[in-house]
């Protein structure tokens, strides 16, 4: 057995000695509220037993392990639908940034710990109701108040927004030069006042995502986390490792193991589904393909264990998986005939197909839509040529609105 089986088989033996308090058949019926306050006593589990931080420095409280055991506890964790939603976002991208460009490095620290055990939540914000996928197009103003800053204007579709302490936000500092060169990255308390945080609701019932107001916001130069106008190139960081975030090849949708009992249970012409060729053509495509991102996932993860930074590959990922997660959803329902027609609002898209086939157009637009992905793919891994792009270079307030 080898060290990574190891680690899984020691890491799959703790999460079972805690599902029966935080697994999924438990949280069944929970409310949001009762669902988030389970969540926090799970990371204290976790970090208790070892688990939290797993690729992280000892100096910010991690384990000091590679992406590789990070990757396999977390493959081992999915399996349980452990109540670690509300802080998938917090850990995965503002509180690594924190650590890596906060010169604060006490203050970093004590976030981070918090963070780890569930204690506070970070969101980020990045996202523009005018700005579509396009992260240089931001309008939100940072203008310089004595020895800080005051923010005006709106973000939207911030994800758990409304329980969190913190955020990651980038702001316009410099509307005279080009858009690109124009963004500064703060970092902002959420509870400051000015802050207003108003819930969307989305297609599958939740209030997952947000707008939210800043009307006078002030915040302290200390708050910064680039060098002014230089926000850019820590957002574009943010996002290659929010590509990496989602390692799920599955596009956080059910497995595919749950495809197969559903075909072997539903009929097509009086047989089992699993024996009709269209059937078991869409089971290998997928197959084939969830394992192709695996691949891809794996040698990012091998990539960032030598110290180098992840690549535009990630897009793939995200793009392919939450796709054919769309599609493979589908034609569950399909299957399912008028048994399909019940849709349970407290239903996981892991594990329900009417609850991954609703939620799953959101997840094609949440961190970066098919058509960015699509940009990326064609020029920074194809190397096509860009688009043509007339803002280009333009002052961003001479830009059309």
């Amino acid at each position: 057995m080898s060290d990574i089986e190891a680690y899984s088989e020691r890491a799959r033996e703790w999460l079972q000695s805690v599902a029966g308090e935080f697994g999924g058949a438990v949280r069944k019926g929970l409310s949001d509220a009762e669902n988030l306050a389970l969540g926090r006593r799970y990371l204290k589990a976790r970090f208790d037993a070892g688990y939290a931080g797993i690729n992280w420095s000892p100096e910010f409280g991690g384990q000091g392990l590679t992406h590789i055991e990070k990757v396999a506890f977390e493959a081992e964790e999915m399996k349980f639908s452990m109540p670690s939603g509300f802080f998938g976002i917090s850990l995965g991208m503002p509180v690594p940034i924190l650590m890596k460009y906060c010169e604060d490095k006490a203050f970093a620290k004590e976030r981070v710990l918090k963070a780890l055990q569930g204690e506070e939540i970070w969101c980020q914000l990045f996202s523009e109701p005018a700005g579509g996928s396009d992260l240089a197009g931001l309008r939100l103003r940072a203008e310089q108040d004595g020895n800080g800053w005051k923010l005006n204007g709106q973000k939207l579709w911030t994800s758990f927004a409304q329980y969190s302490d913190y955020g990651v936000i980038v702001a316009r500092t410099d509307p005279t030069v080009a858009k690109h060169k124009g963004l500064t990255y703060f970092w902002v308390d959420m509870k400051s006042p000015g802050v207003e945080v108003r819930p969307v609701k989305l297609a599958a019932g939740d209030h997952m995502v947000n707008e939210v107001f800043f009307d006078d916001v002030r915040i302290d130069d200390s708050n910064r986390l680039s060098p002014v106008g230089g926000g850019f190139s820590v957002a574009m960081a943010t996002l290659m490792i929010e590509r990496y975030t989602a390692t799920d090849s599955a596009g956080f949708g059910p497995h595919l193991d749950l495809f197969i009992s559903l075909a072997k249970e539903t009929k097509i012409g009086g047989k089992p589904a699993i024996e009709d060729g269209r059937i078991r053509q869409q089971i290998a495509r997928n197959y084939a393909m969830r394992n192709g991102l695996d691949a891809i996932t794996a040698r990012a993860m091998l990539m960032m264990r030598a110290g180098m930074e992840p690549g535009p590959e990630g897009s793939l990922n995200k793009l392919v998986s939450v796709r054919s997660r769309q599609k493979l959803s589908e034609l569950a329902i399909d299957l399912q005939g008028t048994d399909a027609l019940h849709y349970d609002d407290q239903a996981s898209s892991k594990d329900d197909w009417q609850a991954s086939w609703i939620g799953a157009p959101t997840g094609r637009i949440a961190g970066g839509a098919d058509e960015m992905l699509l940009n990326t793919i064609a020029e920074r891994i194809l190397g096509l040529p860009q688009d043509h792009r007339p803002d280009k270079g333009v002052p961003f307030n001479q830009i059309p609105a």
